[in-house]
């Protein structure tokens, strides 16, 4: 079983969810990483405010 993501804790608008697949397989995923969130911004301490390597552009923001 994942840990939640901090980015779903955060409450970010991109957040989509767990890929669908085989727990070993599954991966948090958003609008910046749909191929999976980096584990630095799923479970660690970057908060994604910033530009970060391959986001396209799409940062944390607050659900409305």
């Amino acid at each position: 079983m994942l840990s939640e993501p901090r980015c779903n804790a955060r409450r970010c608008r991109h957040f989509w969810g767990v890929s669908p697949g085989p727990e070993p397989e599954q991966r948090p995923i958003c609008a910046a990483y749909p191929e999976g969130i980096p584990d630095e911004i799923a479970y660690g301490e970057e908060r994604h405010l910033e530009p970060y390597p391959g986001d396209g552009g799409i940062r944390y923001e607050p659900e409305p």
